[in-house]
């Protein structure tokens, strides 16, 4: 992850990495509650793998504009 920060831009992370990770980081906070840091930090991991994922997919059906 702090690889594709370090050689991509900025704006890419923005618009295509942090959607999916700010919707999993605010789900396992809200609703993961499992008591056990393993659990909750694997739940994190296959929710943050499973959005990203489907936002990916989405992305690339939707036509771009041209402007």
């Amino acid at each position: 992850m702090i690889s594709r920060v370090r050689f991509e831009s900025v704006h890419r992370f923005v618009v295509q990495d942090l959607p999916p990770l700010a919707i999993s980081m605010v789900t396992a906070e809200l609703f993961f509650k499992f008591r056990s840091f393993l659990l909750e930090c694997s739940a994190f991991l296959v929710l943050w793998y499973g959005l990203d994922w489907a936002y990916s997919r989405i992305r690339t059906l939707r036509p771009r504009s041209r402007a």
